[in-house]
């Protein structure tokens, strides 16, 4: 099916509502920036109302000075139905939040990640039950660290050598950090972001034990970094040009990759987090992902537009195919979107607290239960950036829902699991 998004057509029968605020709470600032807002009015399945209340809602975390911009989209049958942006993509310079300003995806990057290697799937030249290490062989005889200290650690033999699905599952046994103390120190150690390179990478992590046996457990985890490794390995190419080829050339996605041409620096967006008194200060980014692309993370380092991100999650309500071109088939997406959790003690993923509907399917996580702690609906798949970024699709619905803000919490959990809730309630209610 042809991507029908109206993303460059600024004009629907509402077109662009340019809104000047004013007598806004100062410590935003970023409330000085006008709103644009446009609306599919033909696209049936949403009401005006209630993407009003949308909108309400995304201005009140710039009004009060919580967060300095907000762009969402929904896509409804592949059309737009609501475009917002509202707020600063850079505070300092006064510089205006819109669906050109490009973000950092950080971990809506595994998505993308986990989509070039099933290509690689479709083709026999990856099979989800293989073993990693058939691939890496640094990853050989992997040991489970059960107890003992960063300096003398207690291990034990993996049951099994951890596989493909294990690794787009999160349940190869890797973690990111933190954890218990001893082991959370002997990953430190390894200063795995320090890597030039995928190999380094890999090879940093080979002596490193696991937390998990694989399998057993879902931990998110640098699996997806891994994954990038042996994409890179089995095609014989640098993974950015496997996504370039395979993924953002055929999808038309301009503004995406793991740097950021020096002529559209101008467009990215600066993250914020609070500062000691609660106004927003920049943060420094994460793992090193910055525009030169020194942090070209599969796991993390992506950068993009939403409106190119659009014509990828698009892709995917679309059961795989864009423009012409098919990147993944119906019966690959049906896999990547149940939960392969199903064997594990706890069928939930682990990573969203409190959380009790939601699983995870290969590179996301997708709702199994209709209950839960936001509106949403059984069979939403996606993921979040820790810039509090939100990505859902819903083939069911013919929906796609974006909304990238760039906004650490400040804290351990960069990603505000607040606003997540909050938007997912926002962008549900609105529809009829």
């Amino acid at each position: 099916m042809k991507i029908r998004l109206l993303l460059a057509l600024a004009g629907s029968a509402l077109g662009f509502a340019v809104l000047i605020l004013a007598g806004l709470p100062t410590a935003s600032r970023a409330a000085e920036a006008p709103a644009t807002a446009s609306a599919g009015e033909m696209v049936p399945g949403f009401n005006h109302q209630g993407l009003e209340r949308l909108h309400e809602g995304l201005r009140a975390f710039v009004d009060s000075g919580q967060y300095a911009g907000t762009v969402s989209l929904l896509l409804r049958e592949g059309q737009v139905a609501d475009a917002y942006a509202y707020g600063m993509r850079d505070l300092e310079n006064k510089l205006p939040m819109g669906r050109d300003t490009i973000c950092r995806l950080y971990s809506l990057s595994k998505i993308v990640s986990t989509v070039a290697a099933l290509t690689l799937v479709e083709q026999g030249k990856l099979d989800l039950g293989d073993p990693v290490e058939n691939y890496l062989p640094q990853l050989a005889n992997r040991q489970v660290m059960v107890g003992g200290t960063a300096d003398a650690p207690k291990l034990q033999p993996a049951s099994h050598p951890f596989t493909l699905r294990e690794l787009m599952t999160h349940t190869a046994g890797f973690i990111y950090g933190g954890g218990p103390a001893a082991i959370s120190e002997v990953w430190e150690r390894a200063h795995l972001w320090d890597s030039k390179s995928l190999s380094e990478f890999v090879d940093r992590l080979a002596p490193l034990p696991l937390v998990h046996d694989p399998g057993t457990t879902f931990e998110y985890s640098v699996s997806i970094d891994v994954l990038g490794a042996v994409v890179e390995k089995v095609s014989g190419q640098p993974f950015e040009q496997v996504l370039r080829e395979r993924i953002f050339e055929p999808l038309g996605m301009k503004d995406t990759g793991f740097s950021v041409e020096p002529a559209k620096r101008d467009r990215l967006a600066k993250t914020y987090k609070p500062g000691a008194d609660g106004r927003l200060v920049e943060a420094a980014p994460l793992i090193g992902v910055v525009p030169e692309g020194t942090g070209a993370w599969p796991g993390a380092g992506l950068f993009s537009t939403i409106d190119d991100f659009a014509r990828f999650a698009q892709m995917l309500c679309d059961n795989g195919t864009a423009n012409g071109h098919r990147i993944l088939s119906r019966k690959t997406v049906d896999l990547m979107m149940a939960n392969q959790l199903y064997e594990l003690p706890l069928k939930y993923n682990t990573f969203r607290p409190n959380n009790q509907a939601d699983g995870f399917g290969l590179g996301g996580e997708v709702r199994i239960e209709a209950g839960g702690d936001r509106l949403g609906s059984v069979g939403d798949y996606g993921w979040y950036s820790a810039a509090t970024g939100f990505c859902k699709v819903n083939r069911k619905e013919k929906l796609v829902a974006l909304c990238f803000t760039e906004h650490f919490t400040g804290k351990a959990q960069p990603l505000d699991w607040h606003f997540v809730r909050v938007f997912a309630n926002l962008y549900n209610q609105a529809l009829e």
